[in-house]
């Protein structure tokens, strides 16, 4: 038999969920906030260490940790410092092959005590890799045995019993990425590195797409010469289907653009737009982009002046090619 609860008893449980979420939100910013009074040399050392570092950074854990530590060793990989994840029970099952003298190891463990990886340490600490150590227990057997240690202890779970690892496991995630990015920041890593790291998806699209390689070319890009009549330029914004034709003086360089926008006000205020030059209908000093920038700063330019094309010019003020918010979208950088 099914219970339906009543309104009130609903609206009751409602609530409860809501606090509880943010008393969780609080206890998790409170335990990342409490973690980052104790950042201290510490931290340094474990950053000079890895950039010291003549082969990769192998993170490892078990239980959620593991999961924290596939995440960091993920977030490393992705910045700029070469990382894999090895999951400590295989390890000692003959995954410990992939670790070598000239690795670093970060063994994660909120407890420090974690059978799988005190099993390993030894081993990795003969085989003459550098040890860090992410644990909530400074005295414990994981962080003797380490080079450096970085404390990750917090006052309470956000777990009402006190007993699953929530408010541990985020600090610890947080202080992955700040190690992250205290090894890009080291590095040097920039926007092309970036880009070279994320070559797929939308992330990617964003960082690698020029204009250049969403823009129509030659025989597609709409343009009429100055001496052009208001008929002519109306026929070629039809036939390239853009909305809009770039004017161009002798020498083919951009002094003007027409739109479909130019085309109402025209026929509001021309008396006679039929037999009006095109050059004394148009806007001056449109606004363009060159070739090499890039398709996400096309985007930026269209939001902030609200326009839904852009002529693209060379240096010399040529016209090279044109593009539209249609092109953008085709090319899924929006």
């Amino acid at each position: 038999m099914i219970t339906v609860a009543s309104p009130a008893d609903q609206a009751s449980a409602d609530a409860r969920a809501v606090e509880l979420a943010r008393e969780v939100l609080r206890i998790e910013s409170a335990a990342v906030a409490e973690i980052a009074q104790r950042v201290g040399a510490s931290f340094g050392e474990a950053v000079r260490i890895i950039m010291n570092c003549g082969g990769r950074v192998v993170v490892s854990g078990v239980g959620k940790s593991g999961h924290v530590a596939r995440k960091i060793a993920s977030t490393l990989a992705s910045t700029g410092t070469p990382a894999f994840f090895v999951h400590a029970a295989e390890a000692s099952h003959g995954d410990l092959g992939m670790i070598t003298r000239d690795d670093v190891v970060i063994a994660i463990s909120y407890s420090g005590e974690s059978d799988e990886l005190l099993t390993i340490v030894p081993l990795v600490k003969r085989g003459g890799a550098k040890l860090i150590t992410m644990t909530g227990n400074a005295r414990a057997s994981l962080a003797r045995d380490a080079d450096v240690v970085l404390d990750t202890h917090v006052s309470k779970e956000a777990c009402p019993l006190n007993l699953a690892p929530t408010a541990s496991t985020t600090a610890t995630l947080a202080l992955g990425d700040a190690l992250a990015i205290a090894l890009l920041d080291a590095r040097g890593f920039d926007r092309d590195d970036f880009a070279r790291a994320h070559p797929g998806g939308a992330l990617g699209r964003r960082l690698l797409t020029h204009v250049r390689d969403v823009m129509r070319t030659g025989t597609d890009t709409p343009s009429v010469p100055d001496t052009a009549s208001f008929s002519e330029a109306v026929l070629e914004m039809s036939n390239k289907r853009m909305g809009m034709t770039a004017i161009l003086d002798a020498s083919d360089r951009v002094i003007g653009i027409f739109t479909d926008g130019d085309l109402r006000r025209a026929l509001e205020k021309v008396a006679d737009v039929m037999s009006a030059r095109i050059a004394d209908v148009m806007t001056h000093n449109p606004r363009t982009i060159g070739p090499d920038h890039l398709a996400v700063e096309a985007v930026e330019l269209m939001e902030h002046y609200k326009v839904h094309g852009l002529l693209v010019v060379a240096d010399d003020g040529k016209l090279v090619g044109a593009l539209n918010i249609h092109d953008l979208l085709r090319a899924k950088v929006v």
